[in-house]
């Protein structure tokens, strides 16, 4: 099968491409590094034409920070969707993030934005399957929620439950060749954020000690961010996913 992957540079991108490769399908690698600009459409046709299912993993970010950002969001899926109709595809993939419908979240840009997304694929009539994904191991220091210096890594105390991206790319190359139900998925096991990333430095031979602070929105602290009702529960545990990602010794 011939998947073209939409924002294919990124995290879920770079792993739904390697898992796709993996699996022996043709990829059609998408992003703003080879040519494709979501907001403007620039060699999107060209680069999807062929593609027989697009799994979007993309973060349409608009350029200038001005911008409305879930018009920006909503406008790029509605493009996304124009062109798959145009040039035959199958199926669109779309990659999501659980709980995002939360009303403790309708203040939240970036979460108004992933559900305007949702909703312009709800309204098409282009066969597509929406995943949802909780937070992914690798957010373990990312710096929505983590601010680190040459001595001292601070943490927003969330609550989680995380998943690792390379299950989550797995599940997108499954709904785009063989299971095209809706999905949403979460790892086993709950963990406070400063946990994992202490655990995760540790396991790197970083000996910079790692601090707590208050979440800026209280709900994230009390689990509004762990699996929903329904979810897959995914492996691989936080001390495998750790360990994998230890120094060589």
């Amino acid at each position: 099968m011939k998947i073209a992957i939409v924002g294919a540079t990124g995290t879920a991108g770079r792993a739904a491409t390697f898992a796709a490769q993996q699996a022996g399908h043709e990829v059609l690698a998408l992003s703003r590094a080879t040519g494709v600009d979501l907001h403007t459409g620039a060699g999107l046709v060209e680069g999807i034409r062929g593609a027989d299912v697009v799994i979007d993993t993309s973060n349409a970010f608009p350029a200038t920070g001005d911008a409305d950002l879930v018009a920006t969001f909503a406008d790029a899926t509605d493009r996304l969707i124009a062109v798959c109709k145009q040039v035959g595809v199958q199926r669109l993939v779309h990659l999501s993030i659980c709980n995002i419908d939360d009303p403790v979240f309708d203040q939240f840009d970036y979460y108004l934005a992933k559900r305007a997304q949702e909703q312009a694929l709800n309204k098409t009539d282009l066969p597509h399957t929406i995943i949802r994904s909780a937070q992914w191991m690798e957010f373990a220091l990312n710096p929505g929620a983590v601010t680190q210096t040459e001595t001292e890594v601070r943490v927003e105390d969330w609550l989680i439950q995380p998943v690792a991206v390379t299950t989550v790319a797995q599940v997108l190359i499954e709904a785009a060749t063989a299971d095209s139900r809706d999905r949403q998925v979460a790892g086993a096991e709950q963990v406070r954020l400063p946990d994992l990333a202490r655990a995760l430095l540790e396991a790197t031979g970083d000996a910079r000690p790692v601090t707590a602070a208050p979440p800026s929105l209280p709900a994230l602290a009390e689990g509004v961010l762990l699996a929903p009702p329904g979810a897959e529960l995914l492996g691989p545990s936080v001390n495998e996913w750790v360990g994998s990602q230890q120094n060589p010794a």
